[in-house]
């Protein structure tokens, strides 16, 4: 049967399991959105606001999923927007395809309008780039694409279609479904070593993060820790990849790292790190860990084989999936039961703060969203100071997510809550946000509305960029510059948008707030008015601890 490449693409999308694809209409791929639609209620195109904003919702779609989030944006400045949930999606590992309209193969290389060299450009930035220059190759390239962006270290792939190529006529075969890849697993001898090591430790500790964990891994990972009575601290933002209500779990590795956690992290004889990637923040800047021999004996399991030791030296490497290798482990035994009850009982210390010199205290509405929202609730947030309560002040339980970028992209999470409640239109999604935050990506309230996606929003509104206003106080105090903002009217803005919008003036008026978003069919806005002295260094230390200045001010 005779197609065009556009239709080949969509076809060979469907046979590998895709459900939705998020982006900005743009006619240099055109004939993938006629093949788009024939295909409406089994592959999707989500018709976004930016493709920043685009890019962003598939990050989180990978993330949350597992699955690829497919996004399609036109030529030059098209993906150079989307660019930023490209990189949020490397530095998250999670999987996703990009998929970018291209000049035609008989204009390149004369910077043609808005001719972009891909692999260039994304080279370094995705975990793949490529273009398909022939019709007949379409096939071949998607398969490649789709195991390179689920298998070993997930990530982002990039792959640019010259518009004359997708409106080629081609007999070649669509792909008829995905490959089956078995997810590497440790060899017998390894996993006794590992286990042998662990069994010598005085302090133990096990570091998990990463997003392709399955429900059965996370489960196999907790029951081990829970048999050997070894602590959990989860790398930066994956504190949902472990139940808090374990007796395990002792905290998150990330900004605004507590002190108990920084203890144990250097205090720790022996480090199992299982499907982490050893970034700045879950490290404190590389501190924690000597660089390139840590004093600790590290034994550091991933699927990929190029992040074992491209940081840190380990005791043991170990190249397996965290599935398969959570699932092999025996409990060990050894006196260290003292060691990770003290690491529970500060973990939980931690949450008695005192008030906060704001108008809403943050610290009252966590502590009522705690007790209020249910158990499988998805949390998302972009960046700033106010990520600190989903991040460090909200309990995850076995069926709650948290979808927050490792990459401190703002923008992140209203996209992102958008995305979830797409991929699961049942559960309740709340979005933390900033003023700032919010006003990167606010335009895909529309999207929120047009496809019945909408999410519950908090707005915590100080007025400032509060991150950089602290480090300005800081570092040149007195000398405010380029920090204040003045905002629009945020509920008319969102009533405009069609949502349910109210300003929260007080703390003791946001329960019935909450509760009349929760009950809302046209999703929420709450406008959470926050001080600007809430988040800044003038503060009494526990409430710079609550408000999780970065790592500087935390030591």
């Amino acid at each position: 049967m005779t197609r065009n490449g556009g239709q080949l693409l969509v076809k060979s999308l469907l046979a590998l399991g895709a459900r939705k694809g998020f982006g900005v209409p743009g006619e240099s791929y055109l004939a993938v959105l006629d093949a788009l639609h024939d295909t409406q209620g089994r592959l999707d195109f989500v018709n976004c606001r930016n493709e920043g904003g685009a890019a962003f919702m598939a990050a989180a779609w990978g993330k949350l999923t597992g699955e690829p989030g497919l996004c399609f944006v036109t030529r030059g400045p098209g993906v150079t927007n989307a660019s930023i949930g490209i990189h949020t999606a490397m530095q998250d590992s999670a999987p996703m395809i990009v998929f970018v309209g291209q000049v035609g193969t008989d204009m390149k290389g004369r910077e043609a309008f808005q001719e972009i060299d891909y692999r260039a450009v994304f080279g370094t930035m995705a975990k793949w780039a490529a273009e398909i220059d022939q019709v007949d190759r379409i096939p071949e390239i998607l398969a490649r694409a789709w195991v390179t962006a689920t298998t070993g270290r997930p990530g982002p792939v990039v792959i640019a279609l010259p518009e004359d190529m997708l409106t080629s006529p081609t007999d070649a075969a669509p792909l008829t479904g995905p490959a089956r890849i078995a997810e590497a697993a440790a060899k017998p001898e390894a996993l006794e070593d590992a286990l042998g090591v662990l069994a010598g430790a005085r302090r133990p500790l096990i570091l998990m993060g990463g997003c392709n964990w399955t429900a059965a891994g996370r489960i196999a990972l907790q029951r081990f820790a829970e048999a050997s009575d070894i602590p959990v601290v989860a790398a930066f933002r994956y504190q949902d990849q472990v139940d808090n209500h374990s007796p395990v779990y002792a905290g998150e590795a990330g900004v605004g790292m507590t002190a108990n956690v920084k203890r144990l992290i250097r205090e720790a004889d022996v480090i199992l790190a299982v499907n982490v990637r050893f970034g700045e923040m879950t490290t404190d800047g590389y501190t924690l860990l000597s660089v390139p021999v840590p004093s600790q004996k590290l034994i550091h399991v991933h699927g990929s084989d190029r992040e074992i030791g491209k940081v840190y030296q380990p005791t043991l490497g170990i190249h397996a999936g965290p599935n398969a290798f959570a699932a092999a482990l025996r409990p060990v035994t050894g006196k260290w039961s003292a060691w990770r009850a003290k690491a529970r009982t500060e973990w939980e210390a931690g949450f008695d703060l005192g008030p906060l010199p704001s108008p809403v205290d943050m610290g009252v509405v966590t502590a009522h969203l705690r007790d209020l929202l249910p158990e499988d609730v998805i949390l998302t947030n972009g960046a700033g100071n106010f990520t600190v309560w989903p991040n460090k002040f909200f309990k995850f339980g076995p069926k709650a997510r948290l979808l927050a970028p490792q990459s401190g992209a703002m923008g992140y999470g209203l996209p992102a809550a958008v995305a979830a409640r797409i991929a699961d239109p049942a559960r309740t999604v709340v979005c933390f946000a900033g003023d700032g935050d919010f006003q990167m990506n606010c335009q895909e309230l529309a999207t929120a509305a047009q496809y019945g996606a909408q999410p519950i929003i908090l707005l915590l509104n100080n007025g400032i960029y509060g991150t950089i206003r602290a480090h300005q106080e800081r570092e040149f105090p007195g000398r405010v510059s380029g920090t204040d903002m003045i905002n629009p009217d945020f509920v008319a803005l969102a009533r405009a948008y069609g949502f349910h919008a109210e300003r929260v003036e007080t703390t003791d008026a946001f329960p019935a707030a909450m509760a009349r978003a929760l009950a809302s069919t046209t999703g929420a806005v709450l406008e959470l008015t926050i001080s600007p002295e809430a988040l800044t260094p003038r503060q009494t230390l526990s409430q710079m601890r609550a408000a999780a200045l970065f790592r500087k001010d935390a030591k």
